[in-house]
């Protein structure tokens, strides 16, 4: 009896990983690999000024589409970093384009798995070059093993989650916006 208690708390855990595995945690909410990246980031605590900029910037329908997309997703907190009054200025209609630039850097036309991009900075001795969907690049390498981006004015932001499978995509979770 003992035995299929101890087989039986061996499958519940084991299952228990696979499904976690399956649908990780962001922002307080599973991601699951069968719903698009918007319907996602709309249900992550920590993606909510994410989700009101592509909202701002008429970006929802694009993200729902088939793609598929890789997106290096700032977190609130990563936001927050931006000078005061950053976000709020960006939200603003007359300020779409730029919003739609910044959104858009975020962004790398495929589906990039953390593996992948290691591969494909393992290729470029150190570094990987990443044409992202405004048309800019992003220069990926890794860091204290972690997949660390540079955007164009030298900043930097790290993947503190990787791989959140979409139906249309990947989403890697970031630390900081970056700017074209």
């Amino acid at each position: 009896m003992i035995k299929k208690n101890i087989i039986a708390a061996a499958f519940v855990a084991a299952v228990s990983s696979l499904i976690a595995a399956e649908n990780p945690m962001v922002g307080g909410a599973p991601m699951y690999a069968n719903k698009n990246i918007v319907q996602n980031a709309m249900k992550s605590k920590d993606h909510t000024t994410l989700v009101a900029a592509v909202k701002a910037a008429g970006l929802v329908g694009t993200l729902e589409s088939k793609g598929p997309f890789t997106v290096f997703a700032p977190t609130n907190a990563a936001f927050e970093k931006l000078p005061a009054g950053t976000v709020d200025t960006l939200l603003k209609p007359e300020n779409k384009e730029r919003l739609t630039g910044i959104l858009t850097y975020h962004v790398v036309a495929g589906k990039w798995t953390a593996e992948q991009l290691v591969e494909k900075i393992k290729a470029g001795n150190g570094t990987a070059e990443l044409k992202t969907v405004n048309g800019e690049k992003l220069t990926a390498k890794i860091e204290s093993n972690s997949i660390v981006l540079t955007d164009e004015k030298g900043g930097m932001s790290k993947v503190v989650i990787g791989d959140v499978m979409q139906s249309n995509g990947v989403i890697h979770v970031i630390d900081t916006v970056l700017m074209p």
